[in-house]
């Protein structure tokens, strides 16, 4: 098994594996409590999304880890349950069955595109520098997440975010788990984040700031309510408004994923000649778990940017994937255990990945114009906009754009120029 998995190649061993497949599925694991209260939201039953979003999970996480060897975890995308929930099901008024048919759809869509290995084509052709810069923005982004979930950034109506409440003892918990990771990290210890949360966490529920589970032990609910809709109802996707939905969950899974990858498979030091080996098979593997979750009966399945906790953990290869899919089929039955951990547990380790991602900027030219500002916009509207995908595509047109004003159009492959000009398209149908 370590042959399979290049443990000596990658410089590995089963245990730093084991460490970062725990240390991912604690910062993910979150997913199995949110991603059912947000569909449910939707008229979807609760209790069928919760084993649909674990098996999910599990499946995904397998298939990558096996056919791709990366160490990343995948679940139900935050972003599209949003938008699947709020935009689609509650602003367009379409039933969740027609709308999960068009995750159905999206996924088929997204398993050819794989196959024919246009998405890999795509990726391998974005600009090394624009690589960086999404890597880096991701890890703003996702250390933005971190210090809204520890409550140390609220929202603000004069001034858009403040400081949050420094008296609260869930947020002094949180700082108190970023300290303890931050002094681990920097003395050298492996798995320090996975130790920072169950440190932490101990430590929350002897004080009473973590309410202790009630149980150990519950039962795994039915896939009935869900499993199978989307064959039923495949006859009404061809309308204008289902067609655009489909669109806009393809496009923006699309490049979540396409930047997860890239900032992962750049942090875990995989990406060679500006090129992401097996990226093929990673995104084969993530395109197929959309149509398994859409089956089964959840939104969208993406790369999980909480895999980089994993990596900072040690994380190099698909045998991380395995145990974060084994720690989801443990969860389907110790699903109240689930409940001690808390945002505030799971936030620091955000926070501390988002900079260790954020090292990425020391790769990029900053001595050149046309390069700074469009990996700067990347970089800086990913968590302005709360979207990875919006980040991208606002650096997909500046950088072909700062090119040609430069007269130097060759440099861009033709690919980035009809990106571009999808990008721009997708925006005036945004307005």
């Amino acid at each position: 098994m370590s042959t399979y998995f290049q443990f000596d190649l990658r410089g590995t061993t089963y245990k730093q594996e084991t460490i970062a497949g725990f240390t991912t599925f604690l910062s993910m694991a979150y997913i199995l409590i949110v991603n059912p209260i947000i569909l449910s939201e939707a008229g979807m039953e609760r209790g069928a999304v919760f084993t649909a979003t674990a098996l999910s999970a599990i499946i995904g996480s397998l298939l990558i880890g096996l056919l791709a060897n990366y160490p990343i975890g995948i679940a139900p995308s935050m972003g599209l349950n949003s938008f699947f929930t709020f935009s689609v099901c509650i602003g367009m008024g379409i039933p969740w069955q027609t709308a999960l048919t068009g995750v159905f759809v999206s996924g088929i869509l997204f398993v050819i595109l794989s196959l024919l290995k246009i998405r890999e084509k795509i990726i391998n052709v974005i600009p090394k520098d624009l690589k960086h810069a999404i890597a880096a923005g991701i890890g703003f982004f996702i250390a933005f997440i971190g210090l809204k979930n520890a409550g140390l950034i609220i929202g603000n109506e004069a001034t858009f975010v403040s400081i949050g409440d420094l008296k609260s003892t869930t947020t002094l918990l949180a700082v108190f788990c970023f300290v303890l990771t931050v002094v681990l990290i920097v003395r050298g210890v492996k798995g320090a984040i996975f130790y920072g949360m169950v440190i932490s966490t101990i430590i929350g529920m002897l004080v009473g700031i973590i309410d202790k589970p009630t149980s150990v032990i519950g039962r795994i609910p039915s896939l009935e309510p869900t499993f199978g809709e989307v064959f039923l109802h495949l006859d009404q996707i061809l309308t204008p408004q289902m067609l655009a939905v489909i669109f806009t969950f393809l496009f923006v899974a699309f490049f979540d994923t396409a930047g997860a990858l890239i900032a992962i498979a750049s942090q875990a030091g995989l990406m060679k000649n500006n090129e992401i080996p097996n990226a093929g098979k990673a995104l084969l593997a993530d395109s197929a778990s959309t149509v398994v979750g859409a089956v089964l009966g959840t939104s969208t399945t993406a790369s999980m940017i909480e895999s980089s906790s994993g990596i900072a953990a040690g994380g190099r290869t698909g045998f991380t994937s395995i145990i974060i899919s084994g720690c989801f089929a443990i969860a389907l039955f110790f699903s109240p255990l689930l409940s001690v951990v808390t945002a505030e547990v799971t936030s620091p380790a955000l926070i501390i990945v988002g900079a260790l991602m954020a090292m990425e900027v020391k790769h990029i030219d900053w001595s050149k114009l046309e390069i700074v500002i469009p990996a700067f916009v990347t970089i800086l509207m990913m968590p302005l906009t709360f979207s990875v995908a919006t980040g991208i595509a606002l650096g997909f047109i500046l950088y072909p754009l700062t090119m040609l004003a430069l007269k130097k159009p060759n440099e861009v492959h033709p690919i980035m120029y009809a990106l571009s000009i999808a990008f721009m398209g997708y925006f005036v149908y945004l307005a």
